[in-house]
């Protein structure tokens, strides 16, 4: 088996970091967090984690330094160390899949939660501080469009519907699995640079 990249993509509170996180323990291997990159960057710039701040500098990254900005941070750590097989948390262009994929065969599980139910999940966890209003999940929904994770999603190998049916939940995570344990993955992922 060569280099495997799980990618994972979904709108925000989708479950992509619940679904990393499963997956993670079944396999024994890290994340990497897009969003996290994002996070670091804005605690070195001194900018107040806040929804708006956060999606404001992820746009200035990619105006200044191209759609795959966050995805050339990333890489920088992962070309370090020589890793086997890694989840990536939150892709969201096809650019940033096609950095990704120079090292790395790509496997590309979508999650996919309806926006109430997201907007519920976003409050629930409160990552970039208080409650989020409706019209701040609208503007990080839109932002996310912006970057192209439509075309990511619509590209998925995999989706998960994650609208917290577990039991389901599970089930389609441990066929993902398996298919990667067994070393079958390349029957069900494109996994090459010319499909994105």
């Amino acid at each position: 088996m060569g280099r495997l990249a799980i990618a994972i993509t979904g709108m925000p509170g989708s479950g992509k970091s619940y679904i990393s996180k499963i997956i993670s323990e079944k396999l024994g291997i890290e994340i990497f967090s897009m969003g996290d990159v994002v996070r670091e960057e804005a605690k070195l710039r001194g900018i107040t984690p806040t929804v708006e701040n956060i999606e404001n500098l992820a746009t200035e990254l990619r105006n200044q330094y191209g759609n795959n900005a966050i995805a050339k941070i990333l890489i920088k750590k992962l070309e370090i160390n020589h890793y086997n097989m890694i989840i990536i948390d939150g892709v969201r262009g096809l650019e940033e899949l096609k950095i990704f994929n120079t090292i790395y065969d790509i496997c590309l599980i979508a999650v996919h939660a309806s926006p109430l139910t997201r907007f519920k999940r976003l409050n629930e966890r409160k990552r970039e501080g208080n409650i989020i209003s409706w019209e701040e999940f609208s503007f990080r929904d839109r932002k996310n469009l912006e970057y192209g994770i439509g075309d990511v999603i619509a590209l998925s190998d995999f989706i998960i519907v994650n609208e917290n049916d577990l039991k389901d939940i599970e089930n389609k995570i441990n066929n993902i699995v398996e298919v990667i344990k067994n070393g079958e993955w390349k029957n069900y992922c494109r996994g090459g640079i010319e499909t994105y």
